[in-house]
Parts: structure tokens; sequence; C-alpha cells
């Protein structure tokens, strides 16, 4: 890949193995909550808690979306962690490029986590308005519908493409958001945060249509968004892609 040449293969190797070693620990927990989900104690407990949402089941919660979103989202940052990670080592400022890519990562993980926050807010509204089933699937075929109708019509706006634009090219984000030092990295990991949370937010809604805990219907999404980034789909695939989308919630909603 064009700029990884100037990264020694122990960096290399190093952040590699740690992005899929954190990546790994993510899908080993959402593996284990989807089993534990299917117990018929689970069902009692979370019909139970749908009704009034303690402290503690926000925190468990919110605990599993940010899980979510980091085993998601961790496999499709990669490249562009890489790339940073090279040029920090070939930057003269950058005295620990290793530690400032840790920085950087760190700074994109902060944003997926606000966002894992405001979709446990979205998940404790729908369970106040008895649209969610404790499996976390949406019960009603016009919130499902909506969903998918707007992903779809996300997919064709122009802010979709013009945060895709940053996530889809590391090198044209580095170098237009460039900032020495660890927290400049830290910033430039915020900054690209919030590119891809303004690309695949509206997605990351879509679990809400096939199950929260589904892990096929994560690994689906997980899948569609590292695509999305590293194949060259352009405006024309976009626009593909979201017709898809809103024919399928014409189908839900009508069949």
């Amino acid at each position: 890949m064009k700029g990884l040449r100037d990264l020694p293969r122990r960096d290399f190797l190093a952040i590699s193995f740690s992005l899929g070693g954190v990546t790994l620990l993510c899908w080993s927990y959402l593996v284990m909550m989807a089993r534990s989900m299917r117990s018929p104690e689970y069902l009692e407990i979370a019909t139970l808690q749908i009704q009034q949402w303690s402290i503690g089941y926000f925190w468990m919660m919110l605990s599993m979306w940010a899980v979510m979103m980091v085993g998601m989202m961790l496999p499709s940052v990669s490249p562009m962690v890489l790339i940073y990670a090279a040029v920090a080592r070939k930057s003269e400022e950058q005295s620990m490029p290793v530690a400032s890519t840790w920085a950087f990562t760190l700074g994109y993980v902060v944003i997926w986590v606000v966002f894992s926050l405001l979709a446990t807010i979205a998940q404790w509204g729908l369970d106040q308005a008895a649209l969610l089933s404790p499996m976390m699937v949406a019960n009603s075929p016009w919130v499902g519908a909506g969903i998918l109708v707007a992903a779809g019509i996300y997919q064709m706006l122009p802010i979709k493409e013009a945060c895709l634009k940053h996530c889809r090219s590391p090198i044209h984000f580095i170098s237009t958001h460039w900032q020495p030092g660890k927290i400049g990295a830290l910033k430039m990991g915020l900054s690209h945060g919030v590119f891809c949370v303004g690309c695949c937010w509206v997605l990351m809604l879509l679990l809400f249509v096939g199950g929260v805990m589904n892990l096929v219907w994560i690994a689906a999404i997980t899948i569609f968004v590292l695509l999305e980034k590293v194949l060259p789909l352009g405006n024309t695939g976009a626009r593909w892609i979201g017709m898809v989308m809103i024919t399928g919630g014409a189908v839900i909603l009508f069949y």
C-alpha cells in the first residue's frame, strides 16, 4: 500500500497485531453477550429492564455499544492508522511515532464512544416507546422501513461523499490535517473519527433493523463499511446502494 514503505517491519507488525488483538477481544465479547441473550433468564430480565432502565442497565448497554463500535470500525480504519504511523516515522518532528499512532487511534475511538452514548440514548427512547423487542430489534415495520429509507437517502447526499472522501484517502486526510506530536495526533484522530461517523452513522442505525446483537448482521455491516472505504465505488456506486436500501425499506413496509 502506498505510503507504508517508510514504516519499519517491526512497527508494522506491532501496530497490526495490536489492532487485530483489540478487534478480536471486542468480537469475543460480542459473541459471549449474544449467546447470553438467547437464555430465558436474559429475556425475563430484559423485559423488566425495558420498562424502567436502571443506571446499571444503561451502563451495560453503553459498554455493549462502545465495544461493538470499536470491533466494527477498527478493521476499516487500520489502513489509515498504518499510513499515519509511516508518515509519523518519516517526519523529523516526530520522536515517538508509535506513541503518536496510539494517540491518533485513541482520538478516533473516543469519537465512536461518544456515538455509542447517543446510540444508547436512542435505544432507550425506542424502548420507552415500545418500539424495540428485548432482542433489540425494531418491532414496528414503520421504524425498520424508516431507518432503511433514511440510510438509502443519506447514501446519496453530498455530506456522505464529502466524509467518505477523507476515509477513502488516508494520504489526503493526513496531508490536509497534519499536526505534529502526540497532542496533534490525538486531534487528528478526533477529526478523522468525526468524518468516519459522518459517513457511517446511519449504517450503524441499521443494527436496529436486523438486531443489535445479531452477529451475522453486525458482520455484514462491518464488511460493507470496510468495502465502502477501500473500493472505488464512487458516486454511482453509492447511489445504487442507496436505491437498494430504499427498496428494502419499501419491501418491509408493504410486504
